[in-house]
């Protein structure tokens, strides 16, 4: 191999590892900005995480398409005072256009004057299938599993 041959190799090989990781980070943006949505009730930052044909298991039951995942959402979150949903632990393994990711979340709910206690605490996994489209990332499919919860569950119970 020539040093130019090998210079070549080199270039597109930092090339191909450095589209990866800003997939990556963009994917794991996804997540975050997920959760700032749904926690300010914010329709507009919502649907520029989901694709308008997504779909999702939130609980009981499939969501299709934006209008019913985000029905979903605000049914759930908009009685509560507030909500903090943090994300972490990512796994993203990007092919193409398409990539899967995973993450663990701890969701705090909270209601102020609820009998019973003000807040609910809710942890798990979201697993994402998710789409490169002209405008960034979007989710395809949210899977949501609850591992865990902790406090009073008629803070959240709609």
């Amino acid at each position: 191999m020539t040093d130019s041959q090998a210079s070549a190799d080199l270039e597109s090989h930092l090339a191909s590892e450095l589209r990866r990781v800003i997939d990556e980070a963009a994917v794991r943006d996804l997540a975050s900005r997920y959760c700032w949505a749904i926690d300010r009730l914010d329709r507009a930052a919502f649907d520029t995480v989901f694709l308008p044909d997504a779909t999702a298991v939130l609980g009981q039951g499939e969501e299709r398409g934006i209008e019913e995942i985000w029905a979903k959402v605000d049914l759930v979150l908009s009685p509560l005072t507030c909500s903090q949903h943090l994300v972490g632990s990512h796994v993203v393994e990007v092919d193409g256009d398409t990539a899967t990711h995973r993450c663990q979340f701890h969701a705090q709910h909270v209601m102020k004057g609820c009998e019973g206690g003000d807040q609910y605490i809710v942890a798990g996994t979201y697993e994402d299938r998710v789409e490169r489209t002209a405008a960034g990332w979007r989710i395809r499919h949210r899977d949501l599993t609850v591992l865990w919860t902790s406090g009073n569950p008629l803070v959240a119970r709609r």
